[in-house]
């Protein structure tokens, strides 16, 4: 069913909005889902002739086969952008999902760390073995930067910018950005350039990669877990680290001391504002503080002087 829809979409999505083959996959799998249904149902063959309650049933039926909220989501997200794709293309002559409520999910709050946990974490490196210093400029650039893992490991010296101030990140759909980085880390990363990888042996084809491994070639990020679970066990923190949870603290951290939104979106890449609102998870302490701090109807007021007659 929809052999050649499918395949136009395929392509869309590769194309035109420049996703990973793991995101085509898996928005491939959403529709195969949904032909399935519709396959089962024996009632609907034709793309434009789905309406809200064909979908809506398709929900209940995915809701039935015991998919997660989340997971329902997801699938939604999938329908939606098939059927963009299908109205641009004159597929179809009206978006039946405009109206698909999707089932609501609840947000989890992933760890973050204090910053005196960032410093411990910082300190149990051993400066003193040949990856001591490499190590130190990783976790500085992370936290400086709040990088996913996938962007750390694929860092380039070419995309140092240090006169600037600035780091150039490709990120999520090869989409590029610059992102500020801050004085300490641009020091340990060029202590790390000009002391130790200046002596390594470079792997061919990962010259331009800033953090190498001690065969010369760029770091993996299954090696960039491991590197921060042993840190954390060095440092006596008993919190699940991940580098997530470095990005997770940046952007907290940056929000606590009062950077707005829409900036903290796009130092970390986010397409959407509701993405980045996840890091505006502050203390109810913090809050109450700043509200009583700034907020007029919690400042002390002076008592109204009496007027004597």
């Amino acid at each position: 069913m929809w052999a050649a829809e499918k395949k136009g979409f395929k392509a869309w999505l590769q194309l035109e909005k420049s996703l990973s083959d793991h995101s085509v996959e898996a928005y491939g799998r959403d529709i195969e889902k949904l032909t399935q249904f519709l396959e089962i149902q024996q009632s609907i063959a034709s793309i434009e002739n789905i309406r809200l309650p064909d979908l809506q049933a398709f929900l209940k039926w995915i809701g039935g086969l015991g998919m997660t909220a989340s997971s329902q989501s997801r699938i939604v997200s999938g329908i939606r952008s098939f059927f963009k794709y299908c109205l641009q293309e004159n597929l179809v002559i009206q978006d039946p999902t405009l109206l698909l409520e999707t089932p609501k999910l609840r947000r989890s709050l992933p760890d973050f760390l204090s910053v005196d946990e960032i410093n411990r974490i910082v300190q149990a490196i051993d400066l003193s073995k040949p990856e001591g210093e490499r190590n130190r400029a990783i976790l500085e650039t992370m936290y400086s930067c709040g990088l996913r893992v996938s962007e750390l490991v694929n860092l380039r010296i070419s995309s140092l910018y240090p006169d600037l101030g600035f780091i150039k990140v490709i990120g999520k759909g090869d989409k590029e950005r610059l992102v500020p980085i801050g004085n300490t880390a641009l020091k340990f990363i060029g202590i790390y350039r000009n002391q130790v990888r200046v002596h390594a042996p470079v792997k061919k084809g990962s010259e331009d990669i800033l953090f190498l491994n001690r065969r010369g070639a760029g770091l993996s990020r299954q090696m960039i877990f491991v590197l921060l679970k042993e840190l954390v066990r060095e440092a006596g923190i008993k919190k699940t680290v991940s580098p997530h949870t470095f990005r997770h603290s940046f952007a907290t951290h940056l929000v606590e001391c009062g950077a707005d939104l829409r900036a903290v979106q796009e130092m970390l890449g986010h397409e959407s504002i509701t993405t980045t609102e996840i890091y505006t998870h502050l203390d109810r302490a913090y809050l109450r503080e700043t509200l009583q701090k700034f907020h007029p109807a919690f400042q002390v007021q002076s008592p109204t002087p009496k007027v004597e007659h």
